[in-house]
């Protein structure tokens, strides 16, 4: 089984997907778990028997583990990353947004429909949210930002340089104690 074989397990329509609550299964954490997980951020396209010769679990093992862990909402999803710029995306700002009430669930819905949104936050303190955002130009930036003054009070950040991006997790700890989530991985 290759990289491309593994695909997420997810319900239908029909079924009914199980309640999932409280730990996750500690055994999908164990020295073999956090090595898979090691393994997967550095490189996601591994194949299954890749990953066992790496790990030293059987393929069978190693397909089964993954499985799990996918039901389990361990592995949400397999991606690759894009440099934005061969994109022409060469502009990235942090928006921090503040709005009132009546404006609240306008911008959140609003925000769905930016194409320039790549990551957007819910925030306690004085910013309701924090957009990241990312743009072909300042002009684009700056039409942005004024499409967001109906909603509320941006404040924009530019980002000159990204020493770290998308540092992979330290899986060597306990990790056992984090909440079920009931999602299944899914190929970006």
């Amino acid at each position: 089984m290759n990289s491309t074989d593994r695909r997420p397990s997810a319900t239908t329509p029909d079924e009914e997907s199980p309640e999932i609550t409280g730990e996750y299964d500690s055994y999908l954490m164990d020295s073999f778990g956090r090595s898979l997980l090691k393994e997967l951020q550095e490189n996601s396209r591994l194949s299954v028997a890749e990953l066992s010769r790496r790990v030293g679990l059987s393929a069978t093992a190693t397909a089964e583990r993954l499985r799990q862990m996918e039901e389990q909402g361990i592995l949400r999803s397999y991606t690759v990353m894009i440099d934005r710029l061969a994109l022409g995306l060469d502009v990235m700002a942090f928006i921090r947004m503040t709005c009132d009430g009546q404006h609240y669930y306008r911008l959140m819905e609003f925000i769905q429909t930016l194409e320039e949104v790549r990551e957007f936050h819910h925030l306690t303190g004085g910013d309701a949210f924090l957009l990241k955002v990312t743009t072909t130009s300042m002009s684009a930036l700056e039409a942005l930002i004024e499409a967001l003054l109906p909603y509320g009070n941006p404040v924009t950040s530019l980002v000159l340089s990204t020493p770290i991006e998308a540092r992979p997790y330290n899986v060597t700890g306990n990790l056992t104690s984090a909440p079920r989530r009931n999602r299944a991985a899914r190929r970006r």
